[in-house]
């Protein structure tokens, strides 16, 4: 699913126009980025948390040439899907609803 067909589906069931509802799914995903450029996490219960991980540096290997790499420590955008989210993903699929 793309976000033109998230675009269709709200906003058909809402009524607004697909320009609209457009701004609105931008609006959400500027902001989410930018709580997570911040280091703020963010929850939606029913859905779950975006939050933004430390990852230490290590050393790693070129798997090419076989050299050895230094990777930096970074900061990496997570996602952790709810509970209830995945309990209903889970039963949904189990009954072949795909």
């Amino acid at each position: 699913m793309t976000k033109a067909d998230i675009v269709d589906v709200i906003a058909s069931a809402t009524g607004l126009t697909k320009v609209e509802t457009e701004a609105v799914v931008d609006g959400f995903i500027t902001t989410v980025i930018g709580a997570m450029r911040d280091g703020k996490n963010i929850e939606i219960r029913g859905f779950g948390s975006f939050k933004v991980k430390k990852r230490k540096g290590r050393v790693a290997r070129n798997p090419r040439t076989g050299a050895q790499v230094m990777v930096d420590e970074h900061f990496v955008p997570t996602f952790k899907v709810s509970k209830e989210m995945k309990q209903i993903v889970n039963e949904n699929l189990k009954k072949g609803v795909l």
